[in-house]
Order: structure tokens, then C-alpha cells, then sequence
């Protein structure tokens, strides 16, 4: 399986491999799938990764709180506010807005 972190969609598909300019015999066993689809899979739970992306900001906060951080200005951080005005949900939609489980993405919030 080649599993694609950045693919251009949600996909399963057959990974169909040419060899000398030749398409060798199709084996669907043999897969390309994006992080969304190989999430589905190993966990049997649809729109896995997409709640896996909505709890991680929970965890890289409270790194963040014990470890400290600052932030620069640049104009990558005004275009992703412009997607979205949390750059965590900036960043996801940007890589991920066309997998499955990313057209309502919204983040967890802390209690």
C-alpha cells in the first residue's frame, strides 16, 4: 500500500505500476490510498483522520503552555487567517479540504 499524507483527493485506488513503459498486471491488493482512506481502513472508524486532525491542537496547546512558544508575523499567517481565523483549522483545511471528513472541519475545543 502507498499511503499519500498529501494526495489531491480521498482516494483507494489501484497503485498500478509501469515497468519499462509498460503497465504491469493489476493487482488490486496493490493500493494507493490517502491518509483518510489508510485511517479507514486500520481503524474501521469513517472520517478517522479527520477526528484524529480535530484533537490534535488539544495536545500541541498544551505542549505549547508547558514549553512556551512565539509567534512570528508574516504574511503565511494572513493568508491562512484569511481561510480560517484559527491558523491550526488554516492549516488542515489547506492540506486536507478534499479528503472525507474535511467539508464541516471544525477543531475540538478545550473544556
Amino acid at each position: 500500500m502507498l499511503v499519500e499524507v498529501i494526495a489531491p483527493k480521498s482516494r483507494n485506488i489501484p497503485w498500478i505500476v509501469t515497468l519499462d513503459g509498460q503497465k504491469q498486471s493489476e493487482n488490486n491488493k496493490i493500493r494507493r490510498v490517502s491518509i483518510d482512506k489508510f485511517y479507514d481502513i486500520v481503524t474501521g472508524v469513517n472520517n478517522s483522520f479527520s477526528e484524529l486532525c480535530k484533537v490534535l491542537p488539544l495536545v500541541i496547546s498544551d505542549v505549547i503552555a508547558q514549553n512556551g512558544s512565539k509567534t512570528k508575523q508574516n504574511t503565511v499567517l494572513k493568508e491562512l487567517n484569511n481561510i480560517s481565523k484559527d491558523l491550526t483549522t488554516s492549516l488542515f483545511l489547506l492540506a486536507f479540504q478534499r479528503y472525507d471528513g474535511f467539508c464541516n472541519f471544525e477543531l475540538k475545543k478545550n473544556d
